[in-house]
Parts: C-alpha cells; sequence; structure tokens
C-alpha cells in the first residue's frame, strides 16, 4: 500500500503503478483520516495494491512513493 499525501498524487502514482508493476487492473484508491484526528486536512490517501504471489518490485514502489512524498505501508 502506497501512503500518499493528496488524491492528486495518489491517482498519479496508481496510475503509474499499474503500467510500471504487473498487477490485474487498476489499484483501489481510498482515503483515510490519520488516527485521532477529526479534521479533513489532515486525511491521507491510499494506493491499495494488491499482491498475494510476491511478485510487485517493492524498491521501485518505494521510488514512486517518494517521488510524490509518500511512503509504502506493508502489513
Amino acid at each position: 500500500m502506497l501512503v500518499l499525501p493528496d488524491r492528486e498524487a495518489a491517482e498519479e502514482a496508481a496510475e503509474r503503478a499499474a503500467e510500471e508493476q504487473p498487477l490485474e487492473g487498476m489499484p483501489q484508491i481510498v482515503r483515510e483520516a490519520l488516527a485521532g484526528e477529526d479534521d479533513a486536512e489532515d486525511a491521507q490517501w491510499l494506493v491499495v495494491l494488491e499482491d498475494p504471489d510476491g511478485v510487485l518490485d517493492r524498491a521501485a514502489l518505494h521510488a514512486l512513493a517518494e517521488e510524490y512524498e509518500g511512503w509504502v505501508e506493508t502489513d
């Protein structure tokens, strides 16, 4: 999952991930408020990437997230 600061960054990163990674379809984009925050400004945008077979290039995903001032969150 990529954690990004705004919707535009999430949409662009999702498109690039779909082009650059062996994904089936477009990744899901979800908005999530930070724990304990009520202000809508304090929300993060998540790009959910399914990788049950472990085939995604994690280094490339980290680089992609950093380009958009975000990071990769793993389960």
